[in-house]
């Protein structure tokens, strides 16, 4: 087997580290910690969790539940951080809560005893030579971020947030609706409108200014620049300033509305091929996540609405995944060189570290001369690989897992627990296909016969 490199000792990077030597290869684990700190970690503990300490839902109806299946089908002896999650697990629910020092403790032992893993604790300031995976997070540091940028050039790296929530189709009251690009611009079904009269926009105007905001972190304050302001800090400067900027009704006629333009109109731009899921344009919010649904509930055609994505603006280096990297996330001349976790534009704990055993499973590929594979989207994995590959560039922001990432369903089904309830068999049933068919080894199984 090959000797590789894992740069960073996260949860994507120590997933990565820990299934790449159950796979036979010699590992080498970078991790700055605890000779470069950062301004969000405590410890020097590897897989320390820095936000909230819940991995989200188990239930397989479930988007994160179904990922949790397909990590520990794709993982060898299943998924590091789950096994140790649910090993550290204290009362939350329905969700995986974790005793957030107990289970950085776990992560780091099962590390440090694995006989091909060698942990060295060091700034890695540019990227590695040879078969290798990037998990940096984050908070990449300024040497490495710089060395990134070399390689993918000026656009290829964000070093911020500013993500605007996005909507389920099925969700949206279509009567309240309408196609249209501004001033006939652009294909007829690229933008959804939902039009506002006076009475209707100036309540959406108070109730965005009675909005209480999510603080963050100290680390993760950001500067506002003009072109991006939270749509709370717009309505704040004056009524009429969101009806001149992102809510402007100029160019768009109400089709039932003898043609006329509304007093304000909010925009919907789609966010995948299919049309399953619409971003509002121009949301980005730092409202807490219970104001953003009563407020944004309050806008026509979305008073029931499913949000698979809600806004935020926060600290965050991430890669502009669709305009730089492969299929399978590399650097596209170097495809034994593959980025993990949250710095490719995926959200969350578990998205990351099922991105970084996805990693691992491919660097194994690529070293034994196999093309790398990735899952169809039908599966919860290969949506969330699809929407790295396949968005759109200009609009990139990171995405957590949701059913809207999935390929539809071949028939109508109404009914929304029946419906996940075939999207689940289907993605269960396909994900296996596609390990079988690739001769991709996993799970509890796997790890028995070695």
């Amino acid at each position: 087997m090959a000797e590789v490199t894992v740069v960073g000792g996260g949860l994507s990077g120590s997933e990565a580290a820990y299934q790449l030597a159950e796979r036979g290869h010699d590992v080498t684990l970078y991790e700055m910690r605890p000779v470069r700190g950062t301004p969000a970690h405590n410890t020097e503990l590897l897989g320390e969790i820095v936000c909230s300490n819940t991995f989200k839902s188990e239930d397989p109806q479930n988007a994160h539940g179904l990922l949790k299946l397909e990590m520990d089908a794709l993982g060898i002896g299943g998924s590091l951080l789950l096994a140790c999650a649910r090993e550290s697990r204290i009362p939350g629910g329905t969700a995986l809560t974790v005793d957030r020092t107990e289970f950085a403790g776990r992560m780091t032992a099962a590390i440090d005893a694995h006989p091909r893993i060698r942990v060295v604790r060091e700034e890695m300031q540019a990227l590695p030579d040879g078969p290798a995976i990037v998990a940096t997070g984050p908070l990449t540091s300024d040497a490495l971020s710089q060395s990134i940028r070399g390689s993918l050039g000026d656009q290829g790296l964000a070093f911020f947030d500013a993500i605007a929530p996005v909507v389920s189709a099925e969700s949206l009251d279509m009567n309240k609706l309408f196609y249209a690009s501004r001033w006939g611009k652009g294909g007829d079904e690229d933008y959804l409108n939902a039009p506002m009269d006076r009475e209707q926009y100036e309540a959406f105007i108070q109730a965005l200014n009675t909005g209480e905001p999510y603080a963050g972190h100290d680390w993760e304050n950001v500067p506002y620049f003009e072109g991006c302001l939270p749509i709370e800090v717009m309505a704040g400067r004056g009524v009429d300033t969101l009806r001149f900027g992102p809510m402007k009704p100029v160019g768009l006629p109400v089709p039932w509305n003898d043609g006329k333009w509304a007093h304000a109109v909010i925009q919907l731009r789609r966010e995948d091929r299919a049309g399953n899921m619409w971003n509002l344009v121009g949301f980005q919010t730092r409202l807490k996540i219970p104001e953003q649904k009563r407020i944004f509930h309050t806008i026509p055609g979305l008073e029931n609405a499913e949000f698979l994505r809600w806004g935020s603006i926060h600290r965050n280096t991430y890669l502009n995944s669709p305009a730089c990297l492969s299929p399978h996330g590399s650097l596209r001349d170097r495809p034994e060189l593959i980025f993990a976790g949250q710095i490719t534009g995926v959200e969350g704990y578990t998205e990351s570290t099922a991105v970084g055993i996805l990693a691992a499973a491919n660097l194994d590929r690529v070293v034994r001369g196999l093309e790398p594979a990735v899952p169809p989207p039908t599966t919860m994995m290969g949506g969330l690989m699809r929407y790295l590959r396949e968005s759109d560039p200009k609009h990139f922001a990171p995405m957590n897992s949701n059913f809207g990432l999935l390929d539809p369903l071949d028939v109508v089904v109404k009914k929304k627990e029946l419906k996940r309830e075939k999207l689940v068999e289907r993605a269960r049933a396909d994900f296996a296909a596609w390990m079988e068919t690739n001769g991709i080894t996993g799970g509890v199984e796997a790890a028995a016969a070695r």
